[in-house]
């Protein structure tokens, strides 16, 4: 029996430079999710959207702590509501399905699901969110959240940020193609295993997902799957704030959703980076739709 998912939105725009991403959950939302999700068999309750303090509100820079990482304390209240709400959810045996938003919501998407469990994750992105703040070129926290979760650096220690039940050697990033010099080196010298799109052209996606499902639910008690939109090829998914070309295509990202679902190892996903001001006709949140079915057991057939 499929397990009911529930929808939470966590509308930030902490973590990135372009304006807009805080409207993801709502495109989302509006290209019709809950139906997608519906016409997979699966029964949807909608949670609605955490509070989150406006950014025009606040000062980037932080009061104390970490340096060069900013909206640090917003980010640190919201993940601490995500993670809590997360928690609550897989406690309903219910899957979470959370919608960004930038990625900077992973730090609590991650801590919520491994916070009584041993997880795996699966990063879909360009990029590898694996900067720190004193590695980081732009004190954006989504370019951040994997070494927050893994404890990396200056996250050492930093409890709400840190993912308990998560291991290095149970990280797999697929489809990177853009990352920053010392967050190079960084993953280099980790225990993490990751695919570019390099490898995915020279082995193909279904090879590449079949090995990164063996990385995350390896001794696992489930894995947290994190989507990026900016993960696609910008052809595909206009609607994000850091384009990349040379990413996913559209059937690509189906199958390698497809292969997560029937893998049935599934514990809590999201869904971030859809900025509906840079998009086309909504089709960046309507693929993120299609997507999050696809990793929850929808299938042509």
């Amino acid at each position: 029996m499929t397990r009911p998912a529930r929808i939470i939105g966590a509308p930030t725009d902490y973590g990135a430079n372009r304006r807009g991403v805080d409207m993801g959950p709502s495109a989302i939302r509006y290209a019709g999710l809950a139906k997608q999700l519906e016409s997979a068999g699966i029964t949807v309750e909608d949670a609605g959207d955490l509070p989150v303090p406006l950014a025009d509100e606040r000062d980037p820079e932080p009061a104390s702590g970490l340096a060069n990482a900013k909206f640090i304390e917003e980010v640190e209240e919201v993940s601490t509501r995500i993670a809590d709400e997360v928690a609550a959810t897989l406690a309903d045996d219910t899957t979470p399905v959370v919608l960004g938003g930038d990625h900077s919501i992973a730090i609590g998407s991650m801590a919520g699901s491994a916070r009584d469990a041993e997880i795996g994750v699966i990063w879909f992105d360009a990029h590898g969110d694996f900067n720190t703040p004193t590695t980081s070129p732009s004190g954006n926290v989504h370019g951040m959240p994997l070494a927050a979760a893994l404890g990396i650096g200056d996250f050492e220690g930093v409890g709400w940020a840190n993912a308990r039940g998560l291991k290095e050697e149970n990280v797999a990033l697929v489809g990177l193609r853009d990352l920053d010099a010392a967050e190079k080196e960084a993953i280099r010298t980790s225990d993490v295993t990751a695919f570019t799109m390099s490898d995915v052209d020279e082995r193909g996606m279904t090879e590449v997902v079949d090995d990164a499902l063996a990385v995350a639910s390896d001794g696992t008690d489930g894995v947290h799957v994190s989507l990026d939109l900016d993960w696609l090829d910008p052809k595909e998914a206009p609607g994000v704030g850091t384009p990349v070309r040379g990413g996913a295509s559209y059937r690509e990202a189906h199958s390698a959703l497809e292969q997560v679902a029937s893998a049935g190892v599934l514990r809590s996903l999201e869904v971030v980076e859809v900025n509906p001001i840079l998009d086309q006709h909504n089709e960046t949140a309507e693929l993120a739709t299609e997507l999050a079915a696809s990793a929850l057991g929808k299938r042509i057939l």
